[in-house]
């Protein structure tokens, strides 16, 4: 995290079971607690997280007609499927 510019201090409220992992990791790895929950944080947004943005951001396309309509698609990979098979 060194280099980094970071926020303010924020306030956060954990189950006691997050917590003591996040300890027993912090103690293991000789970091700090702020280190495992920034990596934690880090891990999620990349998966979950990303994938939660790319789907709004999906949405709004769609809502902004960009896109297609998937029985438009469907009857196009039949024909294509047809086509291959004659």
């Amino acid at each position: 995290m060194s280099g980094r510019e970071l926020s303010d201090p924020i306030t956060l409220r954990l189950p006691l079971d997050v917590l003591a992992e996040i300890e027993e990791v912090a103690g293991i790895c000789d970091r700090s607690r702020s280190w495992v929950i920034v990596r934690a944080l880090k891990s999620y947004l990349a998966a979950e997280g990303r994938e939660i943005i790319e789907i709004a951001e999906a949405r709004k396309a769609l809502d902004a007609g960009e896109g297609h309509n998937f029985d438009d698609v469907i009857a196009e990979v039949d024909a294509i499927i047809k086509g291959a098979a004659a």
